[in-house]
């Protein structure tokens, strides 16, 4: 299939490898020329804008883009993917935005006889380089037919949540009470350790009792207690603070829009911006922990 591809960043540019890995054909744009280049040289085309991605009778175009602002002016800007795409391409983007935008631009979209799918991911780069992201798909089930065998092979898990923008509901959610549950174990490590005990002794505590889960049974954040995680290597690498703060803020503000309180979300995104202003905005987010143990 022939498919475009716009934003080849740290999460982009090994999606897009792993397509070109499976035989497809990629017509693919970045406004960071050395990223066009490198996959380029691994045999995609390079096109000059979003709107000559779109018009390279691309039958389905991907985008990963950093913000709500890039997806509205990628897509409905000057040079825009709406402006070159033709009836009939089947577009996917898998940028985590807030719903209101997705929805917006999934609006435009269908008015111009395009399709549209939401579909944020999770796993992180290594998930990216690896194929085994998760998928969180919004949009019309069809849709989200024709693109399943594409996505299969960028991602492990695809799942289809619903209408448009409920993709990036799902994202937002997730990530909000990710961000909960890591401060949560970073207090409580903390304090346990503070209190006598040993790390590795209380972490296997927690994860064979009601405490558990994911950010202390497999991303546990206190250092000494776990191999192979950013904890493990001063929190260099893994998922940024900033980028968790980053989608707070989706979740915060979409929760607004919505009247739902999230009280403790808009806590976790006072406490992440808090670590932020303090300097450590790219290290991993579960380097939080700094907040509550000792200098």
């Amino acid at each position: 299939m022939k498919i475009g591809f716009i934003g080849l960043g740290h999460m982009g540019a090994p999606m897009a490898r792993n397509l070109l890995k499976a035989g497809h054909q990629l017509v693919v744009y970045d406004i960071v020329k050395d990223a066009v280049e490198k996959i380029a040289a691994a045999g995609a085309v390079a096109a000059a804008s979003p709107s000559a991605v779109a018009a390279s009778s691309v039958e389905m175009l991907i985008t990963m883009l950093p913000s709500s602002p890039h997806v509205r002016s990628v897509y409905l800007g000057q040079h825009s993917i709406l402006a070159g795409a033709k009836p009939g391409t089947l577009l996917i983007d898998c940028s985590t935005i807030d719903p209101h935008t997705a929805r917006d631009v999934a609006f435009d979209a269908k008015a111009k006889g395009l399709s549209m799918l939401d579909a944020p991911v999770s796993g992180g780069t290594g998930g990216a380089e690896a194929g085994t992201l998760t998928f969180m798909v919004g949009g019309e089930p069809r849709d989200f037919e024709t693109a399943r065998p594409v996505l299969a092979r960028m991602g492990k898990n695809i799942v289809h949540c619903g209408a448009a923008g409920n993709g990036q509901v799902a994202k937002l959610a997730n990530n909000m009470l990710l961000a909960i549950s890591m401060i949560g174990v970073a207090e409580a490590m903390s304090l346990g350790v503070a209190l006598g005990i040993d790390a590795k002794v209380l972490a296997g505590i927690i994860n064979t009792s009601s405490g558990r889960c994911w950010s202390s049974d497999t991303y546990n954040p206190y250092p000494g207690v776990m191999d192979n995680v950013p904890a493990s290597r001063d929190y260099i690498g893994g998922f940024g603070a900033n980028l968790m703060l980053k989608d707070l803020g989706l979740a915060t503000d979409a929760a607004k829009l919505a009247g739902q309180p999230v009280v403790l979300g808009a806590a976790a995104q006072q406490m992440y911006q808090m670590f932020s202003n303090q300097g450590h905005g790219n290290m991993d987010f579960s380097a939080i922990i700094k907040l509550f143990k000792p200098k």
